[in-house]
């Protein structure tokens, strides 16, 4: 092979070798500006909403209460939630939200039609023990007390004194099948249970203690415990 050829492979070589360091030096910087956020229903009514990012549906179906729209990612920064009845895209709650990079955040639609509200909770989905399950307790019921969580037919519990509006970090916990009560930390009375749940090892759950105390009418959800997968 002639020097000059020689020379011309090896100079495309490098040239080569450089752009795909730049290449991937992009993509490194590209991903580290990226912000994870998902939607959670949990205003206590019949309604189902549909949920806008920035002027742009996030949702498939609207969402009914206690379901949620996956991790959708974008660039950090501030964006803005809008949250619209399934037939209309007139705002019934608008809220700011500021995505961090390299951030999984939750927001909750909370509290009652006309007087909606929100909660947004950063979410540490780091896993210590692959054959354990992760679950965190969130009191959202507007009119309730603080409230506990307890595995029904123990006496110590998994979570105390959460007030509404406030969440617990996540514990592990065995995967397997539970039922949980949800209790008033003051007066220790049972208020909602969930049945027969199953966390799976592995995973993220939030156990939203959610609806009211003293519903108005049949179109506002008496107080109720879930179990929401975390995706």
């Amino acid at each position: 092979m002639k020097k000059s050829t020689l020379k011309s492979f090896k100079f495309l070589a490098l040239i080569l070798t450089c752009f795909i360091a730049i290449s991937a030096c992009k993509k490194d910087e590209v991903s580290t500006t990226i912000s994870y956020l998902r939607t959670v229903n949990a205003s206590p009514t019949l309604a189902t909403y549909n949920v806008y990012l920035n002027g742009s549906v996030i949702n498939s179906a609207a969402l009914p209460y206690a379901g949620s729209v996956a991790y959708t990612a974008r660039e950090a920064g501030s964006y803005s939630l809008k949250f619209t009845t399934a037939s209309s895209s007139e705002s019934l709650f608008t809220k700011s939200v500021t995505l961090s990079p390299n951030v999984y955040q939750s927001f909750y639609l909370i509290n009652k039609s006309g007087s909606l509200d929100g909660l947004a909770l950063t979410d540490d989905l780091s896993i210590s023990a692959t054959d354990k399950a992760y679950i965190r307790f969130i009191n959202l019921s507007p009119d309730a007390p603080a409230m506990d969580l307890i595995k029904n037919g123990t006496t110590t519990a998994l979570f105390t004194n959460k007030a509404y509006k406030t969440a617990t970090a996540f514990t592990q916990v065995d995967a397997g099948s539970y039922v949980l009560d949800a209790k008033e930390t003051a007066s220790g009375t049972v208020k909602a249970s969930l049945t027969g749940f199953t966390f799976i090892a592995g995973y993220h759950y939030d156990i939203i203690y959610g609806g009211l105390v003293t519903p108005a009418d049949d179109s506002q959800r008496p107080v109720n415990l879930q179990a929401v997968l975390i995706k």
